[in-house]
């Protein structure tokens, strides 16, 4: 996990990349659209900006699309969007095709925080799972919820599709980097891995804070002895929740005045306030 000041240094760096960005001539900021792709945990924060600031900017024009963390990076390395949301860091072979192909490393700018949860139904009786406990349902080695302190009965693990930035979270923080049982049911996004938890008592799920609505969040322990801890502001900036991670924009370099202005709105206190009325954490 960034400690506080590791994060504090990455939000620095963040704005002197931002602020070394090329500008587009003598046109104004708000004159070129911009195109955002990527993270389905992001997509609703993204259009919510999108939506402020074109409120606010009448020449802007942003257009938001989710589809994967995955999706997002290919598309900024095909140069097919100008902005990409993603809720894991680029890969280095990723990076190096940006390099590759845009003449220079991508932008890398932390724009808030999130809590990965674990949801399970309101009526499921269990009310924390240790990491271990998590990995052991998510590669199939405990498939009972009775031996992990519920009623019996079969465990039924909802994930993400492999393009999201949340699967392959998950697969390197929880599974450590095994392979997922082929019992769990990937889903094509946060909203319907919720869903499908809220239908079913026997079920278990994972994503994003904001959409943990209509479910039971589960405290996450790092140790079987230690305390259950839930995502929240405090918890996700001290790193004490297990599952705390940065959220991304990604640019290409020589990014436009446009862009510019929009990342550095969306840094800004006025862009960290909509981070906080979506359910995501703000950069401190």
């Amino acid at each position: 996990m960034r400690t506080n000041t590791n994060m504090n240094t990455a939000l620095a760096l963040a704005a002197a990349l931002v602020g070394s960005f090329v500008m587009g001539g003598a046109a104004k900021a708000d004159d070129a659209a911009i195109t955002v792709k990527g993270s389905d945990t992001m997509v609703v924060l993204g259009q919510r900006w999108a939506e402020e600031y074109m409120a606010k900017h009448k020449g802007a024009t942003i257009q938001v699309t989710g589809g994967g963390s995955g999706t997002g990076i290919s598309a900024l390395i095909n140069g097919t969007t100008d902005v990409c949301e993603s809720s894991r860091s680029m890969k280095d072979p990723e990076k190096k095709q940006i390099v590759d192909k845009a003449g220079g490393p991508p932008v890398e700018i932390i724009v808030a925080k999130d809590g990965l949860s674990v949801y399970v139904n309101d009526a499921n009786p269990v009310t924390e799972l240790s990491m271990a406990q998590l990995k052991d349902i998510y590669t199939g080695k405990v498939t009972d919820w009775k031996d992990v302190g519920g009623t019996p009965g079969k465990i039924i693990p909802y994930s993400r599709e492999n393009s999201s930035g949340t699967y392959v979270f998950f697969k390197e923080h929880v599974l450590a980097n095994a392979d997922y049982t082929p019992r769990a049911q990937a889903m094509p996004g946060t909203a319907a891995v919720v869903n499908a938890v809220a239908r079913d008592k026997s079920s278990i799920g994972y994503g994003g804070a904001a959409y943990a609505k209509g479910i039971k969040v589960l405290k996450i322990k790092k140790e079987p002895t230690a305390a259950g801890i839930l995502p929240s502001d405090a918890t996700i900036h001290d790193g004490t929740y297990p599952l705390s991670r940065p959220l991304f924009f990604y640019l290409r370099p020589k990014a436009s005045a446009a862009i510019k202005a929009f990342t550095d709105w969306v840094l800004s206190p006025e862009g960290q306030g909509i981070v906080v009325k979506v359910g995501y954490f703000p950069i401190k």
